[in-house]
């Protein structure tokens, strides 16, 4: 499967759209872990962790719905 044509640290809308709660800090999140080449975050809305988009880009698509996943449009 093919990365979709846009940078790591820019989520598909369909996964993190602009109105999502906390869009801005979640993105920060994601944005220092992929700095510290770390695998994924805390989610500062859940809690749970969540994989960064370059650990992702590693394997193959899931399909489980993925916030970062970078095979989606």
């Amino acid at each position: 499967m093919e990365l979709a044509p846009r940078s790591l640290d820019d989520p598909s809308l369909a996964r993190l759209p602009r109105d999502a709660v906390k869009r801005e800090l979640i993105l920060a999140y994601h944005r220092e872990a992929l700095a510290a080449d770390d695998d994924g975050y805390d989610d500062p809305v859940t809690g749970l962790f969540v994989f960064t988009s370059a650990y992702l880009a590693t394997r193959d698509c899931c399909e489980m719905g993925c916030r970062h996943c970078p095979y989606v449009e």
